[in-house]
This record gives structure tokens, sequence and C-alpha cells, in this order.
């Protein structure tokens, strides 16, 4: 696997809204794209805007929580979703027997761990308690910030830990894994909580005041670039590309860096590359 910082580019500025080539399917101009989100979103309004501008009619369908998406799109319901990363897919994928794919990338948001008692990684305790999800994706992602920080070890390497590889004999801290919607609330019990970043605005909590978060340039962030999904027969449908091109234009961009507090990190990598990554975490969790 190439070096990730030569493969993902961190770019501050949008893709050029670039023509797209003639497509089996129904043109743009006479069909409507449904796409599964989660929850309502400005950025997500703007998208709907500009693609209409683009001559697409894109009718956002809003499901409740992360379980649904992925469902509604295998049973047709849906022409694509944009709410995961590979990371989710790749686990869906596996677990569901699906081959759901993907379209195109959007951006990376950083997961990152807050404090209400502590400034700094350096002031957490030994013996600290630190909240993390304990949905499968995200506890491996937690635990390999808290590992990148010198918070926890492991007994052994793995590539998605679980809080049953923590090494609590090594590790400065101590883990405590729950829902992923409970760890803003458990800020108030806890010396620390890793947060992921759709509930940063919510809580109102600063991205600047995070005490450590995950960097989207390190080759272990790939997982984790959200993408627009498609059934693996429409994911290089050209009119379902396009919609991920307008996705890259300033207007939804900052939009998107609005929402998030200006955390969103744009990602330009290669199609087959995401492919590639997104193959290869199918196979390793089926091994």
């Amino acid at each position: 696997m190439k070096k990730f910082v030569a493969s993902l580019a961190l770019v501050p500025l949008a893709f050029g809204l670039a023509a797209c080539g003639s497509s089996d399917s129904a043109s743009s101009s006479d069909e409507t794209v449904r796409i599964g989100v989660v929850g309502s979103s400005d950025s997500n309004k703007k998208l709907v805007e500009v693609a209409a501008e683009e001559g697409i009619n894109v009718e956002l369908v809003e499901f409740s929580d992360y379980s649904q998406p992925n469902p509604a799109l295998n049973a047709g319901d849906i022409d694509m979703n944009w709410f995961q990363h590979i990371a989710y897919l790749s686990d869906y994928n596996v677990k569901n027997d699906d081959n759901l794919q993907i379209v195109g990338p959007t951006v990376i948001y950083p997961m990152a761990m807050f404090s209400t008692t502590h400034s700094s990684i350096s002031d957490l305790p030994d013996g600290a308690e630190v909240a993390i999800p304990n949905d499968t994706v995200n506890e491996a992602r937690a635990l390999k910030l808290l590992e990148a920080n010198g918070l926890v070890s492991f007994t052994s390497e793995v590539d998605t830990p679980t809080i049953d590889d923590v090494d609590s004999a090594a590790s400065k801290v101590k883990v405590t894994p729950v829902d992923a919607t409970q760890t803003v609330i458990s800020m108030e019990s806890v010396d620390a909580s890793v947060i992921n970043n759709d509930f940063l605005m919510d809580a109102g909590l600063d991205p600047k005041n995070a005490l450590a978060q995950d960097d989207p340039a390190n080759e272990s962030a790939r997982p984790y670039v959200n993408l627009f999904v498609a059934q693996a027969d429409d994911a290089d449908n050209e009119t379902y590309k396009k919609i991920v091109e307008i996705f890259h234009t300033d207007a939804v961009l900052q939009a998107v860096q609005e929402e998030t507090q200006g955390t969103a990190v744009e990602v330009d990598i290669d199609l087959e590359e995401l492919r590639s990554t997104l193959a290869t975490l199918e196979d390793k969790l089926r091994g």
C-alpha cells in the first residue's frame, strides 16, 4: 500500500466540476437520484441545490440512525447513501453478505478526545478513566487514538483492537466503552471522553479544545474516509459520479466546514485505491 500521505491529498481547494461522459442509465435531466443520509444538514441541502443547477434532481431520504441506509440501499429504496466511512462499509458488507460499493470520497471527520477537568494529555493521571464509543468500528478507532497518544497498550499487534485487546497493566488509563451517543454525557463522570465528530456541534464542544485527535494525514486514517455508496452495479454510474464532483464544489464544501466548525478535511484519492482498501478490510474481517 502506497504511503498514505502521498495517495491522500488533503486539499484546501475544491475539485473543479468536470464534465461527465455518457452513461447507460437515464440522463441526469430526467431522473431523480435518491440519496440516503442520517439526519438533516444544511450541507446536504446545499448539495441538492447545486445539483439542481447542474441539471440533476436529488432527493434526500433522511434516516434516524446509521443502521438503516445500507439495508435501504440493498433493497433499492434509495440509489446511493452518504453517511459512512470505509471501515463501517466493510463491516456491514461482511456481516450481511452484501457488496455495496464506493462511488467516491467526501471528507474525513477526525475523532477527538475531550475533558471537562483536564486541559492536556499530560494532565491525565495514572488510572484516569476514558470513555470511548462501544460499537465495533468506532471502538477500534478510539483505541488507536489512545494508543497513538501513549495512553493504552495492547496485548498483541492487532488491526482492529477491541477493549479485550487492551493490556491494562501496561496502560496509563482505564477505558470504559459506552454507547456513542453517551460519550458527551459521560464527560461529567470520567476524566476524558473520545467523541465522534458529528456530536461536537450539538454538544457545544470547540474542536480547538480537544486534548487529542486522530490525524487525517496518517496512513491509519484511510479506513475513515467518508463515502458516497451505491449498489455494485451502479458504482460507476456517471450521474452518481457527477454528484460526487458536485459535493467537492466550493459552495457545498463551505457548508460542510460551517457545520463541522472547520474540522472536516476534504479527501481526493483515487477511486480504485479506495475500493482496494475496502476489499482488503473485508478480507481481513472474513479471515
